[in-house]
């Protein structure tokens, strides 16, 4: 498995608050460390994300949105985006498609990041799949060819090429980042979720994967992720 190069500029698009924190965010916490600008667009609103009957989803909506800024800044991450799609509610359209080639075309990434559509062995949130099949459609050819969205090339958003896209929760990954260093600023910025963990420690578990992801590398901990190149 070959280690990931550090990029100038990433892009993350994560289905929920939450995600991407758990599925690449001591790598990005890395990346930013040695000097790459990262972005994240959030999909969805969150306003089904909870056991507890007491919150209301209105009040769950600005909660998570808050929890996602401050996770976002213990990591480092430049800027987000959310889209405030109902939580649930993503689809293979063209208006959730328009948006991921818009942030595409606006932060320009070397490479993105999201959750793996496909999976054999296990089931995955419907949000997740989604999301991961319409990135990489958004990346390949969407954000490259002039004549898709040509409303925002008139706005300002010329046309980008993607190197390559990471999705983390593979069930065959490819390459990985050594994140020896950065475990513990994923695990703070995890912790930021306070909603999802209900006074649970979010620090055991992650430990424990990144530690048996490092155990497949050769380091002390690790993300996977599969990784597809595209044409430039």
């Amino acid at each position: 498995m070959d280690q990931l190069e550090t990029p100038e500029r990433a892009l993350i698009f994560t289905p929920h608050a939450d995600d991407a924190e758990g599925g690449c965010g001591g790598t990005v916490s890395k990346w930013i460390k040695e000097g790459t600008e990262v972005f994240l667009v959030l999909a969805t609103d969150g306003r089904a994300g909870t056991s507890d009957t007491t919150v209301t989803s209105a009040a769950l909506v600005d909660t998570r949105e808050l929890e996602q800024a401050a996770a976002a800044r213990v990591m480092g991450v430049k800027e987000v985006v959310n889209l405030r799609i109902a939580d649930g509610g993503l689809e293979d359209d063209v208006i959730l498609r328009g948006h991921l080639v818009e942030a595409i075309r606006r932060f320009k990434p070397d490479v993105v990041l999201t959750t793996e559509p496909y999976h054999r062995l296990n089931h995955a949130h419907r949000d997740h799949r989604i999301i991961g099949i319409v990135a990489q459609d958004a990346c390949y050819p969407y954000a490259r060819d002039i004549y898709h969205f040509p409303e925002q090339i008139e706005a300002g958003h010329e046309p980008h090429k993607v190197g390559s896209i990471l999705f983390w929760g593979s069930e065959d990954p490819s390459v990985f980042c050594d994140i020896s260093e950065t475990i513990e600023i994923k695990i703070e910025a995890l912790s930021e979720h306070k909603s999802q963990f209900l006074g649970r420690s979010p620090g055991e578990g992650s430990r424990n994967r990144a530690r048996q992801n490092g155990e497949q590398v050769g380091a002390e901990y690790a993300e996977i992720f599969r990784q597809v190149s595209f044409r430039r």
